[in-house]
C-alpha cells in the first residue's frame, strides 16, 4: 500500500521586500564587524576573506555580492568610520573638546587605530587600495577657520597641528609600555583616560592665540 503524506499545513512564506532589505543590512553589518576584527588583528594583507566570512557566520560569496571583494570591504570600513566620525566629533566643538572626543573613541574601540598602524607598517605591495575617504584639505580648512577665530595661534601651521593631534591620540595605543613608563598609569585604565584627556585639553588651549 502506497504511503501518503499530508500536505504541509503552513506553506513556506517568501520574505517581503522590507524583510529582505533588513536581512541584507544585517548581513552587511555582520561582515563589516567581522572585517574590522580580522583587518585590525592581521592587517589588510594578512586578513583572509574566508576567515572574515567564517567569523560573520556567512557565505564568503556575500563579500563579493555586497562589497565587490576584499578591497571593497576594506573601503566600506573606511567610509563606515567617516560616518561614525561625524557623530563622535562634530566640527562645532571647541578644539580642546574635539581631541578628547577622538581619544575616548579610540580608547573605547582601538581597532580603527590598529588599522592605521597596519597601513604604516605594511610594505607598498601590501597596502590596502586607496578608497573614497575624506579629503585632508577639508580637515585643514576647518583648522584654518579655527585659526582665523583665534583658536590657534597665527604662527602655527594647521597641517602640523593636525599631525600632532593625530599622534597625540594614537600614542598611548601605539606605545602602551612607554605610556606606562612615562606616566605611571596603565593606558587601558579609566584613570589614565581621565588624566590624559585633561592634559590634552590644556595643551590645545595653550595653542590658542593670546
Amino acid at each position: 500500500m502506497q504511503k501518503t503524506t499530508d500536505p504541509d499545513p503552513s506553506p513556506r512564506r517568501h520574505p517581503a521586500p522590507g524583510e529582505r532589505r533588513l536581512d541584507a543590512e544585517r548581513s552587511r553589518r555582520r561582515l563589516l564587524d567581522a572585517a574590522l576584527e580580522e583587518f585590525s588583528a592581521k592587517g589588510y594583507a594578512g586578513a583572509r576573506v574566508a576567515d572574515i566570512a567564517a567569523r560573520a557566520g556567512l557565505n564568503k560569496q556575500l563579500i563579493s555580492y555586497y562589497f565587490g571583494g576584499k578591497a571593497g570591504l576594506y573601503r566600506a570600513l573606511q567610509n563606515d568610520w567617516l560616518d561614525r566620525e561625524s557623530e563622535i566629533a562634530p566640527p562645532d566643538l571647541p578644539l580642546a573638546e574635539l581631541i578628547t572626543r577622538y581619544l575616548h573613541a579610540a580608547v573605547a574601540d582601538p581597532r580603527v587605530m590598529r588599522l592605521v598602524l597596519w597601513e604604516a607598517l605594511a610594505g607598498d605591495a601590501d597596502q590596502p587600495p586607496p578608497g573614497v575617504v575624506q579629503d585632508a584639505e577639508e580637515d585643514l580648512s576647518r583648522l584654518r577657520a579655527r585659526q582665523a577665530d583665534g583658536e590657534l595661534a597665527a604662527d602655527l601651521d594647521p597641517a602640523a597641528v593636525l599631525l600632532v593631534m593625530m599622534g597625540a591620540v594614537m600614542a598611548p595605543l601605539m606605545m602602551p609600555r612607554e605610556a606606562t613608563r612615562i606616566t605611571g598609569l596603565d593606558p587601558r585604565s579609566p584613570e589614565f583616560e581621565t588624566y590624559y584627556a585633561e592634559q590634552l585639553r590644556r595643551v590645545m588651549r595653550h595653542l590658542a592665540a593670546l
